[in-house]
Formats: structure tokens, C-alpha cells, sequence
């Protein structure tokens, strides 16, 4: 027990090292969450519903970019931990041409096709017209967005994360300087109210972009990685093993990220007071959400290290550091949500008949808390072991399976309130965090026990 907890508090700091940029990394992106619903709630509630659904469909893309490109963390944790660092620029530079070639294909798959859907989906016409605007500006962003997530993940995988951190920061301060100038129409600009928010957004993508790129050039620490040397074109192997991995990944996360859009979506044919307290309590809620994924992302890290290196069992103990430092921080979060919970509604918008919605929604939040931390770090823990089909097999049946027709029936069939849709959240959550833990303990003793047995036959 004693050794358990010393091995434990041992990787607790290292841990921390990653994680701690990192999570100033979602925090940030959290900010600029949290600007754009106070600065769009700011122009009426109308515009915060266009944000809303707007941003909800520019997530679900980009999630499925960030689930592909996440592949290459691990992938650069195993050949850095196994020293062979020549490899690393060759994936980050076919990682660069997929990033581009999927954001210009999304990119015109919004421009022509956000219209058709938004009408599909009978949003309210009060707030259909300025989240199609939003979405077709917003989107001019996914291709340098999708190539920043390349470098980030490069650079997160060899376990340098300050830049992160530098990035995201730097893009906190761009967002809400450029949606001041674009929403509000300060500095000679003309007043583009939610639409301007989008356009914001995609400037702040591409800016952020260039200052990564410059910071790959002229850090001293890249140069061994050869990332900017000659530059290659196309080598289908290389993509094949970043899709391969990668998918799956991407699929697992739209599961969860598609799940909540998918309800926002549904619950914005209800009116613009629950899809606008709907859009608050996610947006609190998903700043929360923002330590747990941190802290996965670092624990996948740190577990690709150490099986690059031929640790199992360390691999094992950093896996178990990662989801009990998650589980206890939404404990903490969820008690937070009770006693404070209204109090911080208060903060978005002063409208009452919003703010009651939004209580009724975060009693719920405080609910499934714990079991979001577990199964997000469980995940990334996942991945540090390259086991990623298996995972995206039971975000889907969680979130699809159980989850979406419990918020479908609340919803549309027996138009309840929408405090009973997010009890599919609770499910979907609470079976994904328990079987992904099971895949955990499953995943890692087979690790070691093939490390014992390729040890037993060196030994021989």
C-alpha cells in the first residue's frame, strides 16, 4: 500500500507538468466560449440562440479534426520515448497536408450545405438566419485550425506543451479584441452583430496559426525533429497510420461532442429561452469539463513515453494518477455546481425566466460531474496505449444507443422540460466512464503481461 501510494504521488508531478500549460490551453479555450455567449448575449437573446446552434455545428467539425489529428500525440510519444526522433517530422508534415486538405473540404461543405440543414431542422426563424451567417464564417478558419492541431499535438507528444499554453492565451486575447472590433463595429468596422462573432473566430484561427509556425522555426527544440527541413509530398503509409489510429479517435469524440450538438440542436426548435439557457449551463459546465481533458491529454503522454521505453507497469500507474486526479477534481466540481450554481448563471444574463431553466439543467450537470472526468481522462488513457476502436465503440453505444433517444423522447415526443433530455447525458456518461474503465484494467494487464513474457524470453 505504502509503495502504491508512493509510485502514485511520484507521477503526480510530472503529471501536473503537462497537464498544468495545458489545461491553461482549455481554460483559454474556454474563455473564448465564455466571451462569445456574453458578448453575443450582450446583443439580445436572439443572437445568443444564433451563437448557440452556430457554434454547436462549427464544433461538431471541428472535434472531428481535433479526434483525427489527436493521433499523432501518441504517435509522437512512442518515437519519442523510444528515442527515434527522426520519424517525428515525417508525421507532423503529412499530418500538415491532411489538416489542410479536410479543412478546405469542410469548409465548402458549410458554405453549401448549412442552409439546407438549418431548414430541415425547423429552427425558429427569429435567430435561423444570423447561425447560417455564423456558420459560413466561422468555418473560413478550419483549415488554419486544422493545422495548428497538428503542431499542438507534435509538440504535446514529445512533452513540450509551454508553447500550447502561449498559443491559446494569445488566441484568448485576439478573439475578444476581434469580436469587440467585428460584433459591436468599433475601429471604422461595420456592426455584424453574431455574424461578426464568427468572423472574429476564423481571423483569431489563422493568426494563431502563423505564430505557431514561426515558433516551430525558430525554437531550438524543434530542430532535431527536422519538421521544416525538405518537405515531402504525399506518403500514403504515413497518412494511412494517422487515419488508422486517428479515426477512431475522431469517432469516439464526435459520438460525445455530435451527442451534445445533437440535443442543442433539438432543443433550439423549443424557443429561444431554454435554447439560450441550454447554451449557458453547457457552456459553465464545459469550462469544468476543461481540467479532466488536460489532464487525459497529458496522461496519454506520459503512458506513450513510457511504453515507447518498454514500461508497462509505469505505464499502468500513470494511467490510474490520470483518471483519480479527474474523478476527484469533478467531485469537487459537482458540489461547486450545487452551492454556486445560480450565482454563475447570473453572470451570463439577468433574465430570470433563462436562469430558471438554467438551475433546473445544472442539477442534472452535478449529477453525471464525476462520471464525465472518468470516462474523458479514461479515454486518453486509452489512446497512450494506441487502443482506440474499442473506445469509440462504446461512445457510440453510450451516447447513441442510450443517451440520445432518452433526450429525444424528453424533448420532441413528450415536449418535457429540458431538464429530463439532459438525464441522457447522465446515462450516456455514467456507462461510457464504466466500460472504459473495465477496457482500462483490461488493456493494461495484458501490457504488462507481454512485457514480462518478452522479458522471460530475452532472458533466456
Amino acid at each position: 500500500m505504502i509503495t502504491l501510494l508512493t509510485n502514485f504521488g511520484n507521477e503526480v508531478r510530472p503529471l501536473s507538468k503537462i497537464a498544468g500549460p495545458l489545461i491553461v490551453n482549455n481554460l483559454s479555450i474556454a474563455g473564448m466560449q465564455f466571451a462569445d455567449t456574453i458578448m453575443s448575449g450582450m446583443l439580445g437573446a436572439e443572437s445568443l440562440a444564433a451563437v448557440a446552434v452556430g457554434s454547436q455545428i462549427w464544433f461538431l467539425g471541428f472535434m472531428v479534426s481535433l479526434g483525427l489529428m489527436t493521433a499523432i500525440s501518441p504517435i509522437v510519444a512512442r518515437h519519442y520515448g523510444a528515442g527515434d526522433l527522426g520519424k517525428i517530422g515525417q508525421y507532423t508534415q503529412q499530418g500538415l497536408w491532411l489538416a489542410v486538405s479536410l479543412g478546405l473540404f469542410v469548409f465548402l461543405l458549410a458554405q453549401f450545405f448549412v442552409e439546407p440543414l438549418m431548414i430541415f431542422l425547423s429552427f425558429d426563424e427569429e435567430f435561423r438566419d444570423l447561425s447560417i451567417g455564423y456558420v459560413r464564417a466561422v468555418f473560413f478558419g478550419a483549415p488554419a485550425i486544422y493545422a495548428f492541431l497538428v503542431l499542438r499535438f507534435t509538440t504535446e507528444g514529445i512533452g513540450f506543451v509551454r508553447p500550447i499554453m502561449y498559443a491559446s492565451l494569445f488566441a484568448l486575447v485576439c478573439n475578444v479584441f476581434l469580436n469587440w472590433v467585428f460584433m459591436f463595429g468599433n475601429l471604422g468596422m461595420q456592426a455584424y452583430g453574431a455574424i461578426g462573432c464568427g468572423i472574429a473566430s476564423a481571423a483569431t484561427m489563422w493568426l494563431v496559426l502563423l505564430g505557431m509556425t514561426v515558433y516551430f522555426v525558430r525554437k531550438s527544440i524543434y530542430r532535431p525533429l527536422n519538421i521544416f527541413g525538405r518537405i515531402t509530398l504525399l506518403r500514403v503509409p504515413v497518412i494511412k497510420e494517422i487515419v488508422w489510429l486517428g479515426a477512431p479517435i475522431a469517432g469516439a469524440i464526435t459520438a460525445e461532442s455530435g451527442f451534445f450538438a445533437a440535443v442543442t440542436l433539438i432543443i433550439g426548435s423549443r424557443g429561444t429561452d431554454i435554447t439560450a439557457a441550454h447554451q449557458i449551463t453547457v457552456n459553465f459546465v464545459s469550462t469544468l469539463f476543461m481540467i479532466p481533458l488536460a489532464l487525459g491529454a497529458a496522461t496519454t503522454v506520459r503512458i506513450g513515453h513510457a511504453l515507447g521505453a518498454g514500461k508497462a507497469e509505469a505505464a499502468r500507474m500513470r494511467g490510474i494518477v490520470g483518471i483519480a486526479l479527474s474523478a476527484g477534481f469533478m467531485a469537487a466540481s459537482a458540489i461547486f455546481i450545487l452551492l454556486f450554481g445560480e450565482q454563475v448563471l447570473g453572470i451570463y444574463t439577468n433574465d430570470r425566466a433563462v436562469i430558471e431553466i438554467g438551475i433546473s439543467l445544472l442539477i442534472m450537470a452535478a449529477i453525471f460531474q464525476v462520471a464525465d472526468g472518468v470516462q474523458i481522462s479514461t479515454a486518453g488513457v486509452l489512446r497512450g496505449y494506441k487502443d482506440t476502436r474499442i473506445p469509440m465503440l462504446i461512445n457510440i453505444f453510450s451516447y447513441w444507443g442510450l443517451g440520445f433517444p432518452l433526450a429525444y423522447m424528453a424533448i420532441v415526443t413528450y415536449q418535457a422540460p429540458p431538464a429530463y433530455a439532459w438525464a441522457g447525458f447522465v446515462v450516456g456518461l455514467t456507462v461510457a466512464a464504466i466500460l472504459l474503465t473495465m477496457r482500462f484494467q483490461s488493456i493494461s494487464k495484458t501490457a504488462i503481461q507481454n512485457s514480462t513474457n518478452t522479458a522471460a524470453i530475452k532472458a533466456i
